[in-house]
């Protein structure tokens, strides 16, 4: 079972930085990281609509520039907040790439920097309105439905939308819907474990992979 950095293991290093990109690479099969786009365009790498739960600023995302989130310190990091590209570059080519577009309008900017840097990894959502503008800009890139409500809803989705992947909330997940999703030829990792419990059911489940919050849950051995 692949483990999947969700944020870049978030539990154990400053979510959705460059830090922590380099220091799950280390262990991780795949690195999952959240964009939106900040005031003055740019794809940046944060999960929140707001500043204030990750950084020394506030207020939203899409009202300050590039220059503005530079200046932020993230997470004790000492660094703001990150764009897309210099994730990307921080990522060895060797580890999984998985961008999941946190709103609309930034995906041909997604698709094209993904393409530049990291030609084999996906991008993801919860909105169906975002895959299938993805899909029609670049359909040779792999999507994935990230789904809170991990029924055969989910997977019939996923399904219309051309999805290679479906993306469950572990809490939902069962092993009908895994089941389901490998039937129509899907991968399924589901998200987002915090415990060696948590990952274990996820393999009970069938489930291809695990997004993680901390490296530590599931052992090297068994992967």
């Amino acid at each position: 079972m692949r483990l999947v950095a969700h944020r870049g293991f978030l539990s154990v290093n400053p979510e959705n930085t460059i830090e922590a990109a380099e220091a799950a690479a280390v262990v991780a099969d795949g690195i999952e990281i959240d964009v939106r786009r900040c005031g003055s365009g740019e794809p940046v790498v944060i999960h929140d609509e707001e500043l204030d739960r990750v950084s020394n600023g506030h207020g939203a995302v899409a009202e300050h520039t590039r220059s503005d989130l530079d200046a932020l310190d993230v997470l004790g990091t000492g660094n703001g907040v990150p764009t897309l590209a210099a994730v990307l570059r921080a990522i060895p080519d060797s580890v999984g790439v998985n961008v999941e577009l946190k709103e609309a309008g930034i995906e041909a900017e997604v698709l094209r920097l993904l393409g530049e840097w990291h030609p084999h990894g996906i991008v993801s959502s919860f909105h169906r309105e975002v895959l299938a503008d993805c899909r029609g800009i670049d359909p040779t890139v792999p999507r994935a439905y990230v789904t809170k409500e991990a029924g055969p809803e989910s997977v019939e989705t996923a399904a219309d939308l051309g999805c290679a992947f479906v993306h469950p909330w572990i809490e939902n997940c069962t092993e009908r819907t895994v089941s389901a999703a490998h039937r129509a030829g899907m991968g399924v990792t589901v998200w987002a474990a915090e415990t060696r419990s948590e990952a274990e059911t996820a393999a009970e489940l069938g489930a291809d992979g695990v997004m993680a919050n901390r490296p530590d849950i599931l052992d090297r051995r068994t992967r």
